[in-house]
């Protein structure tokens, strides 16, 4: 720890100058992406137990920060429009084989249309990745030449980040994703949410078929996004989910959930992780919980629009659930209801009713919840009646 604490301003000053000297940006551009790549460097030595553990920490550090300069300047010297060029072919290259269109004889045409589409997803959670990882605010995009190679040589890292596998194996980042991606197309996707989250039929499925989830797993039914913008809400709310997993330092319940998007079985899940049985359902467990939280907090609306339950259609409910719906509530909830319904954000809703905007959104969810169990109880109901 303390050989890479003192070789991180000998990196910065080497990383610094080379960037002073090899493209025409600002001191103050130079500096900031020169301390950007230094704290990934210092931050990739000292959480490698094979660096720490290799005696030579210090060359470490300076191998990993001249790699990243070269692939930064290399993307600099290119430019913008042939940057972006270079970056496409290198990752549809990697996730050519991957992607497969939902005809068996579609076209090479075809094909590239996927990718294409498959890549300006995955370049978004590439700079929700950086932004994350260099601490930089959320509304942050390269603006400068400089910035752009940085980030396209970060979003290339990226792609190729291995994902450890069991008995030794590994797998790209990017073709884990790809192989979601090509899951999800309309006429291949039949898996729904109970296969996306569960490990099959075995453990947790009452849990699992409560009220206020069971709606979730339609989020993954190809069959019912047969148009345009029926899909594209699909492909936003599976992206979003990844990239709310991620930023809540979930990732090992996002590539749980991208492994089971491929529809494998629980053993399989298990061996590719490296879990037990128990592991696997504790990380089940955990999953089916920050989803509870995306589904009815963190992007109820995209959720709700996506399954037709958005305000304006009631929640989703019928005429008669409706009133089930408002018999079951209070006066405040009502008067909450109301002012959502009218478009107020939560802040104001929370100055109206003299409260609190965690107040608010907590109320909020708890009357999500409702509507979603009562929906689920007449669906149910409806389900049993035709099985008998």
């Amino acid at each position: 720890m303390r050989e890479i604490c003192q070789s991180v301003e000998k990196i910065f000053q080497l990383l610094l100058d080379e960037l002073q000297k090899s493209t025409r940006a600002s001191e103050q551009n130079c500096r900031e992406v020169a301390q950007r790549l230094t704290e990934e460097v210092s931050r990739i030595c000292t959480e490698s137990q094979r660096i720490q553990s290799s005696g030579e920490v210090e060359h470490w550090a300076t191998t990993l920060a001249q790699h990243r300069l070269q692939q930064c300047l290399e993307y600099y010297q290119l430019g913008s429009g042939p940057g972006r060029v270079e970056l496409h072919s290198t990752l549809s290259a990697i996730v050519y084989r991957y992607i497969t269109p939902p005809q068996v004889q579609s076209s090479y045409q075809a094909r590239l249309e996927l990718i294409r589409d498959f890549l300006q997803g995955f370049y978004l959670e590439a700079l929700n990745a950086f932004r994350r990882e260099t601490k930089v605010p959320q509304t942050y995009s390269p603006r400068t030449r400089l910035e752009l190679a940085e980030y396209m040589a970060f979003a290339e890292r990226f792609a190729k980040r291995r994902i450890p596998l069991s008995r030794g194996r590994s797998q790209q980042l990017i073709i884990l994703r790809s192989q979601t991606f090509s899951q999800q197309q309309p006429q291949e996707t039949s898996v729904d949410m109970d296969l996306a989250a569960e490990g099959g039929s075995s453990e947790s499925d009452t849990t699992w078929n409560d009220g206020t989830i069971s709606q979730v797993r339609e989020v993954m039914v190809g069959g019912n996004s047969q148009d345009n913008e029926s899909e594209s809400l699909r492909q936003a709310v599976i992206q979003e989910l990844i990239t709310y997993l991620e930023e809540h330092n979930q990732k090992d319940c996002a590539d749980y959930f991208t492994l089971r998007l491929q529809d494998l079985p629980t053993h399989e899940i298990e061996a590719i992780l490296g879990l037990n049985p128990r592991q696997r359902d504790y990380l089940q467990q955990r999953f089916k919980y920050h989803l509870l939280k995306f589904a009815l907090s963190h992007r109820w609306e995209l959720v709700h629009q996506w399954l037709e339950a958005d305000l304006e259609k009631n929640l989703g409910l019928t005429p008669q659930e409706w009133d089930s719906f408002l018999s079951q509530i209070g006066s405040e909830q009502e008067s909450l209801l109301k002012l959502k319904q009218q478009g107020m954000s939560d802040s104001a809703i929370a100055q109206t009713l003299g409260s609190t905007v965690a107040q608010v959104q907590k109320r909020w969810f708890k009357l999500l919840e409702l509507a979603w169990e009562i929906r689920n109880r007449s669906d149910s109901g409806e389900g049993a009646s035709s099985d008998e």
